[in-house]
Parts: C-alpha cells; structure tokens; sequence
C-alpha cells in the first residue's frame, strides 16, 4: 500500500520557502536610473547590500566587498547567498546607464567577472551574475 504525505497548507508553504532559499538564486534590485556618476554608483551598492561603514567607494572595495557574499563572519555586506548560490543583480535601466555612463556600466561587468574569476582561481564557485532590464 502506497502512502502519501498529507501536508498542511503551512506545512507545504515552509517547505517550499526551505527549499527556494537553498536552491534558488537570490536577486537584488538596482535601478540605475539613480546612478550618473561614481558617488551615485556606490551609493546604490553600498545602501543595497549593506557594505560596511569603512567601503572605501572604488572598484576595488566593491569586488572586496563582493567577493565575500556568502561569507556572512566576513561582515563585507548584509546580503548573503547560500555558499554554492548566486546573487542576481537584476539592473533596470541598464541600456541608459550604458548610454550616460558607459565606463560604470563596463566596470560593473568587468569588475563582476572579476569577483567570479578571482573565486575560481581559489576553488570557490562564482558568486554573481548580472541580468539588465529597460
């Protein structure tokens, strides 16, 4: 005889949330239409993902800080992924912030396959992608 698991509506529903937050990606939200220079660029980071107060607002603390993101005891951002995950910067806007801003947007893509580079180069899995709307 065959049985089956009758789970309660909660039951299903927080089984559903486990398993969402371990097997799918987690996506922020940038708008780039509040970026047009650095200072904006690194405000929108620093206010999404919570970089600590000592961000030194340059490429290379954004990868630093990046290159941590699912590290939570390494205090670099206040948005973790599961180790193994990926976080998705889902950037609306992004055809115009490479029209007004195409060296911020080129360092955001060259400066995210850093972060990923440099974790492979030390066995770890990438950590980012990057997907741009209108």
């Amino acid at each position: 005889m065959n049985s089956v698991n009758h789970w309660t509506n909660r039951e299903y529903k927080e089984i559903v949330c486990l398993l969402l937050n371990r097997y799918m990606p987690k996506n922020i939200q940038i708008d780039a239409s509040k970026i047009s220079d650095w200072d904006s660029f690194h405000n929108q980071f620093s206010k999404t993902l919570g970089f600590p107060e000592y961000y030194g607002r340059n490429m290379n603390a954004w990868i630093d800080c990046m290159t941590y993101l699912d590290d939570p005891d390494a205090t670099m951002t206040t948005i973790h992924v599961v180790p193994g995950d990926l976080l998705v910067i889902c950037v609306s806007g992004a055809r115009d912030l490479k029209r007004q801003c195409p060296e911020i947007y080129d360092a955001l893509i060259e400066c995210s396959a850093f972060v990923n580079y440099r974790r492979i180069e030390l066995g770890q899995p990438a950590v980012l992608a990057l997907s741009f709307y209108e």
